[in-house]
């Protein structure tokens, strides 16, 4: 089972099942959370077990979106969408090896100036 954490411990994630594929989310707000472009596999929620939920702040980006962090070391963990079936899971707190893989990259006319997308992978506007 893949399994993560934020950088000081205090959450650990465990997902029941593989993961899906990745995507590389390029909007502006990914892109100011996160310091750079933010890479997630969607896990649906009867999958992701959460220890130390009670360190999980969330933050409401938007009317349909709340972003979850670490309150004590500021590690952003999750993106999750009202309404769906699943919650976003960054890849960069889950443990190596993550058995999957960067499959495309979305919102990207939003896309920071200082980096070129290179890796051939499909790219879309939107989502």
């Amino acid at each position: 089972m893949p399994t993560g954490s934020c950088l000081c411990g205090a959450v650990h994630i465990t997902v029941s099942g593989p993961l899906k594929a990745a995507d590389a989310c390029h909007c502006s707000q990914c892109r100011k959370q996160s310091g750079h472009y933010w890479v997630s596999t969607n896990v649906p929620r009867g999958a992701l077990k959460v220890a130390g939920e009670e360190k999980i702040t969330w933050y409401r980006s938007s009317e349909k979106v709340r972003r979850g962090f670490c309150s004590d070391c500021g590690s952003v963990l999750f993106w999750d969408p009202a309404g769906h079936d699943f919650i976003s899971v960054g890849m960069g707190a889950l443990d190596k090896p993550t058995g999957t893989h960067l499959e495309r990259h979305i919102f990207v006319a939003d896309k920071g100036d200082y980096y070129e997308l290179t890796d051939g992978l499909p790219q879309s506007e939107g989502y």
